[in-house]
């Protein structure tokens, strides 16, 4: 059976299932059920403390904070938020109407247990400078920081709030929460469905029932162009075309892409998990910046991104961390051949591939092969390195648990792209070499963790800045290209959605990195025109 027939099928599958009600025009009257293509099906399921809503809106729980469309943070569960002036407490009150969807009330208790469980978890969200949290009255609660965290307030905004009397094992498959909507169905693979949650303490959705259906990108496509979703998201690839009663939004992001490189030797040292670790060719910096030097961001933008998007020089480029003088002059082969001849890599024997001390100058460029795009930077930064004698080998692998066993050894394309400079303090700090995916290059700069901790560790967030800056670079050295070179960051993602003509979404935030339904973050203000 051919690939184009069994798209064919599941086509016809989706169109059947998201047939308009009858009697109802998309173009003359609001849908009762919202159809939206937009992927972010989480494999942990809808579970804040495993990380759900950590890049994008948690749909079905509340936060105690929120961004709105300007990036300023506003109030949600909390009314009231106090930093002590030694940065050692956070006094907050929270709303006394919010209540979970199964009606019971929210209180103090639920927050609590919800940043316990979380920070005893050690999963995805960074509590590690949270001491305790004290309940000091039904709707007041006081954190105790062991130590000063300028990133703290972000947890109060992606942390969605889980009851505690129906947390479990469970949880994941069959979230409570006190936001917008409620899980009423979940096709694992297939669709979710989402209903107004009655309890909803805020502004009433206008849009009573969402479906998220989990289509591949040809089905989706195929789907909306037959007039069959309100809203679909689609590669930059596509951004290009015509369809029905739909209109193309691109919302700018900081979802970026680049290549992370190993900056170790290659050694008999693996991982607890066996895996090998360190590239003798990536870890000289005189590589990683020619690499940074040759690469043509703009004609990757344009070729790759077809325009949407911008070139990417770190991995916060112009939020308030950012340090403008991660902009480098690239696409610079001269300067590439100059700085490699100058370290020793020469093509002594005219294969077209650099060698220093009998070592080739190649590596592998790995990336997950259900990614287009990633596929596509991939194969594009190969070329690109060949004018400078460095041979990139491309390879796709199925999944990200494959990627996890070579990402220590081999050069990875990764996206990352947050709202919180935590990120930053992640990928290059040392003492996350090699823990999960954040520093699996085992980059280490002490100068850089220095400068690290003294931004967790300012009065507060304005005096951080400056330090955040001065990790990726200080004048004399830093993450970024004209420092060690830890990565080659390509570029930003302009997230591209079709949206039907008569959907008003309102104003969008930057966007992060595109795991959930950042879309989704203003997701009260939708309605039908």
């Amino acid at each position: 059976m051919s690939l184009r027939f069994l798209r064919c099928i599941c086509i016809c599958i989706v169109a059947a299932f998201v047939s308009a009600p009858a009697g109802i025009s998309f173009a003359t009257a609001p849908p009762e059920t919202l159809i939206l293509a937009i992927k972010g099906e989480p494999e942990e399921g809808y579970d804040p403390i495993l990380g759900w809503g950590l890049y994008g809106n948690p749909l079905f729980q509340s936060t105690l904070l929120k961004r709105d469309e300007n990036m300023q943070i506003i109030p949600s569960l909390a009314t009231r938020y106090t930093q002590s002036e030694d940065g050692s407490e956070w006094l907050v009150n929270i709303r006394k109407d919010a209540v979970f969807s199964d009606g019971t009330p929210l209180t103090a208790e639920d927050v609590a247990f919800t940043f316990r469980k979380a920070k005893s978890s050690g999963g995805k969200v960074d509590l590690a400078h949270l001491g305790k949290v004290e309940v000091t009255g039904k709707y007041s609660l006081t954190f105790h920081m062991n130590q000063r965290d300028t990133t703290f307030i972000n947890r109060f905004i992606t942390l969605g709030i889980v009851p505690q009397h129906a947390y479990g094992e469970s949880y994941a498959r069959k979230p409570i929460g006190s936001g917008p909507y409620q899980l009423t169905e979940w096709t694992e693979g297939q669709q979710m469905v989402a209903e107004v949650n009655p309890f909803y303490y805020g502004e009433p959705p206008f849009f009573k029932k969402i479906v998220f259906l989990f289509t591949d990108e040809d089905t989706s496509f195929a789907a909306a162009r037959a007039g069959k979703v309100h809203m679909v998201v689609v590669p930059q690839s596509l951004a290009h075309q015509q369809l029905p009663d739909m209109v193309l939004r691109a919302v700018k992001s900081v979802d970026n892409r680049g290549l992370m490189f190993p900056t170790i030797p290659e050694s008999d040292v693996k991982t607890t998990e066996e895996y090998p670790v360190g590239n003798s060719v990536t870890a000289d910096p005189a590589i990683r910046k020619a690499v940074n030097l040759a690469i043509n961001r703009q004609a990757l933008v344009e070729g790759v991104l077809e325009g949407y998007g911008r070139p990417a020089y770190g991995v916060c480029d112009g939020l308030p961390w950012d340090n403008p003088e991660n902009v480098i002059s690239d696409n610079d082969i001269a300067g590439a051949i100059n700085l490699l001849e100058q370290a020793g890599w020469h093509d002594s024997d005219g294969d077209g591939i650099r060698e220093k001390d009998g070592l080739k100058a190649e590596f592998t460029i790995v990336y997950p092969a259900s990614r287009s795009v990633r596929q596509y930077l991939a194969l594009a930064s190969a070329d690109m390195l060949k004018k400078i004698g460095i041979r990139a080998r491309v390879e796709g692998k199925n999944n990200f648990e494959e990627i996890r066993k070579v990402m220590h050894r081999d050069v990875i394309v990764f996206g990352w792209g947050s709202h919180d400079p935590i990120e930053l303090y992640h990928l290059y700090n040392s003492k996350y070499a090699g823990i999960g995916y954040n520093n699996a290059g085992f980059y280490t700069n002490p100068v850089v963790d220095s400068n690290l901790e003294r931004a967790l560790a300012a009065g507060s967030f304005d005096e951080s800045l400056p330090f955040w800056k001065a990790a990726q670079w200080n004048g004399t050295t830093g993450v970024n290209a004209h420092g060690d070179a830890a990565w080659a960051w390509l570029v930003n993602l302009d997230h591209t959605y079709f949206v039907h003509k008569n959907l008003d979404i309102g104003t969008s935030q930057v966007e992060p990195h595109g795991h959930g339904w950042p879309i989704t973050a203003n997701i009260e203000q939708w309605k039908w025109q």
